[in-house]
């Protein structure tokens, strides 16, 4: 009795010495984690980008044009395929020396490679130096990626208020609509009037603008306070030093399932933002500043659809409004994409509009508190952060790189058409479709966690 006494009395003086966060604290932590995402999605946006429309005669001048982009998108996909690695790593450090610290170190090693991109000599210049130092460069970034967002989710699910944590939570997710549309805006206005900007040196003004939202991030985030729950653990003594082996032994399933949550909203946000812009622009001819107008029409959208999200999320649960967005997205796949294939501007615009605005970044959303929620205190960082990754190497990473190679195989099955790849167009929805109903059988298995105690060391699904 005596002992039990002691232990209550040991966690009453650290519940009573941990200031919580005030509503000052709660801005400041929303406006940090939203610089943070807008760097990694201005660079996701600005390679999505760059890959789809300059990196191949950049760096792979000799390749055939369909060759040519798919090793541009195979760079691309490098940076998804180390994000698991950056993942484990940072997502570890996160859960043992605190989330403040890892979201410092990421968003530094994000910034500083996105810069350096825009330093790389082309192929014409340094030959095979310049693709391997791309290459080395998209590996940095994704590294760094791969326990950004994850960090900034955690941040800020573990600041806010339980009633209210789908919507604070989705507030850092506004900085991908602004990273997004920071760089299609700069890829629309260098595009404009410019017929091949290969030949000029303005593709890489984007990548050197990384290191002014860089400084700014890295300015706000070193006077942030850590949140609540990592600091009660870290009193109370139950960080774990192997938050990994932790992982692995209790939230096998827990992972599993949250890799098929993430099937719809990254394989389809990938899909959108680097294939159907190719899409649009190599196969039905339209201007590249048309991709990348579309993208930030359908960002806009985006940063009106994702706090939506989150604030209905709080109301009528995380699971229904998640499965709600990935069936709309099943939903609108085929109409969507056959708009593509008619080659007209503001059809197309607002089809991908609708489709990457909407139904994919309302799942992003809904998702913002939901994968936090679904992990307990000790490896919640790393259980976040590989979830994230593992599925973006699956879903994300992979997409533009299968359907490049769809757009390829029917471009010459059609070598005598006019526009021979014009039919791909319905594998790529297909494929769309394919992952929103993973997606959705995955949310039937899941509990709802919305409104759980976070302090709480086991998953939602163990509860």
């Amino acid at each position: 009795m005596e002992d039990a006494s002691i232990t209550q009395s040991h966690a009453a003086t650290i519940q009573k010495s941990i200031v919580k966060p005030d509503a000052r604290d709660l801005r400041r932590a929303a406006w940090v984690c939203s610089l943070g995402s807008a760097l990694e999605y201005y660079d996701f946006a600005l390679y999505s980008l760059a890959s789809a429309l300059i990196f191949g005669p950049l760096f792979f001048p000799n390749q055939a044009a369909g060759m040519a982009l798919i090793a541009s998108f195979g760079t691309y996909f490098l940076g998804f395929a180390v994000r698991p690695l950056g993942g484990i790593l940072f997502g570890s450090l996160g859960d043992r020396l605190g989330r403040k610290f890892v979201l410092l170190t990421t968003v530094a090693l994000m910034g500083v490679a996105s810069t350096a991109i825009g330093l790389i000599p082309t192929f014409s210049q340094i030959g095979y130096w310049a693709p391997g130092l791309l290459v080395f460069l998209r590996l940095l970034q994704g590294l760094g990626a791969g326990a950004e967002q994850a960090g900034a989710a955690v941040l800020m699910t573990e600041y806010a208020p339980s009633s209210q944590r789908g919507f604070y939570a989705s507030l850092p997710f506004l900085g991908i609509q602004i990273g997004t549309i920071l760089a299609a805006v700069v890829y629309f206005v260098l595009l404009m009037g410019v017929s091949d900007i290969t030949q000029t040196g303005l593709w890489r003004v984007p990548f050197l603008a990384s290191a002014i939202i860089l400084g700014v991030a890295i300015y706000m985030r070193v006077s942030l306070k850590e949140s609540p729950s990592f600091t009660k653990l870290e009193k109370a003594h139950k960080t774990t030093e192997a938050p990994l082996r932790n992982l692995l032994k209790t939230s096998r399933r827990t992972v599993l399932l949250g890799i098929g949550l993430r099937l719809a909203e990254n394989g389809a946000s990938s899909i959108y933002q680097a294939l159907a812009v190719s899409y649009i622009v190599t196969v039905t001819g339209l201007q590249s500043s048309i991709g990348a107008l579309s993208l930030v029409v359908a960002a806009m959208l985006g940063a009106l659809i994702v706090p939506l999200a989150g604030y209905l999320s709080d109301l009528y649960g995380r699971v229904a409004v998640y499965r709600g967005f990935a069936v709309l997205q099943v939903l609108i796949a085929f109409p969507c994409w056959w708009v593509f294939s008619l080659g007209h501007v503001v059809p197309t615009i607002i089809a991908f509009t609708i489709a990457l605005g909407c139904a994919t970044w309302g799942m992003f959303g809904a998702q913002a508190a939901f994968l936090p929620e679904l992990f307990g205190a000790q490896h919640r960082y790393i259980g976040v952060s590989v979830t994230r990754e593992v599925s973006s190497v699956l879903a994300g990473g992979l997409a533009p790189l299968i359907g490049s190679a769809i757009i390829n195989l029917v471009v010459q099955n059609n070598a005598g058409a006019s526009q021979p790849g014009l039919l791909a167009w319905i594998p790529l929805a297909g494929y769309v479709v394919l992952l929103s109903i993973g997606t959705i059988v995955a949310t039937f298995f899941l509990p709802e966690p919305r409104g759980r105690d976070l302090d709480d060391i086991r998953d939602a699904i163990n509860q």
